[in-house]
């Protein structure tokens, strides 16, 4: 695949010759919902024997129209969304970077000086994609489109209900702690990459050596709790258990941390970059009485997830369909 970072304007010896079949969005997390709209356009593109490229931006469009006090956390880095749409089958990524030049053009003026500029022949994108300052929908394209390009809208995707899946409530769940339900929802394990670094070696002196991660603060986290987790290092993928939360056991007004205790795992990993898939939500987060009570319940979390881990059949880091 071709990731191709682009500008407005778009500079012509940056798009490869000849027709293509684009799809169009944002597609922060890359869920079921996303990969439909994808895996439609690839269908097309197989039938036409044309191309399979993607229209993305380099951050939300989001930050260019609204203020965000908390800071913005995505649900895939640029590189997990690269990742993604390579194992759908894109060919070409278009990365667009989304600023305020960008946002300011008119509908007509963002088909005609943007999406032209990359030859489809068909564009593809779901029903409630907007373009332009004054959110253009997919009823208004034919319009700008000027039988330039085919169009194809692909509907609502739903799970069982009349509820579309989308990443408002993958974020939901996530803040809830329901990482199976998010997983679900995504067609993939979530994830979130970090480095190793030290943190109070408390885990060592209970028996229980955790790696610290520090995560990038642009990256969604799941809940405080305890989760089971795939955990990556070296080109290995490894089971353990991970805690959310503030180590209120040992005090109160500690900061937030990642802590990874993995089993049949000894080895210094400090300043490694490492990836933290979440499986399962096992418990919440408790402030015990005691060191000893803690090692206790520690010791049956361990139980919980390495019996959870073992009924995982698929590879980490794929596709669960």
């Amino acid at each position: 695949m071709k990731v191709i970072a682009l500008e407005y304007p778009v500079d012509d010896d940056k798009i490869p010759a000849g027709s293509c079949v684009l799809a169009m969005g944002f597609f922060d997390g890359v869920h079921r919902g996303h990969q439909a709209v994808i895996l439609r356009a690839k269908q097309i593109a197989q039938k036409k024997h044309l191309p399979l490229a993607v229209l993305t931006y380099n951050q939300s469009p989001a930050i260019v129209f609204h203020q965000f006090p908390n800071g913005v956390h995505y649900l895939s880095s640029l590189d997990r969304k690269i990742d993604l749409m390579r194992q759908l089958g894109v060919e070409r990524l278009y990365v667009m970077a989304f600023t305020s030049h960008l946002a300011q053009l008119a509908p007509q003026d963002f088909i005609d000086e943007v999406i032209m500029k990359l030859h489809p022949a068909v564009t593809v994108a779901g029903f409630d994609h907007t373009y332009g300052p004054k959110d253009a929908g997919m009823a208004q394209l034919p319009q700008y489109a000027q039988g330039r390009f085919q169009i194809v809208v692909v509907d609502k995707h739903t799970d069982g209900s009349n509820d579309k899946i989308a990443s408002t409530k993958i974020r939901q769940l996530l803040d809830e702690g329901q990482v199976d339900q998010a997983n679900h929802l995504l067609g993939y394990r979530y994830a979130t990459d970090g480095t190793v670094v030290h943190g109070l070696a408390r885990g060592r002196t209970l028996g229980f050596p955790t790696a610290n991660v520090a995560w990038q603060i642009d990256q969604r986290i799941p809940a405080v709790g305890v989760y089971a987790v795939q955990f990556l290092v070296n080109h290995h993928w490894y089971n353990g258990m991970a805690s959310v939360g503030y180590n209120e056991t040992f005090g109160e007004h500690n900061r937030k941390t990642i802590e990874v205790y993995l089993f049949n795992f000894n080895d210094y990993i400090y300043g490694e970059r490492v990836t933290v898939r979440w499986v399962k939500e096992i418990r919440g987060q408790v402030k015990f009485n005691s060191a000893q009570k803690l090692v206790d319940q520690l010791k049956d979390d361990q139980r919980v997830c390495e019996q959870l881990l073992s009924d995982i059949k698929e590879l980490p880091g794929q596709l669960l369909h």
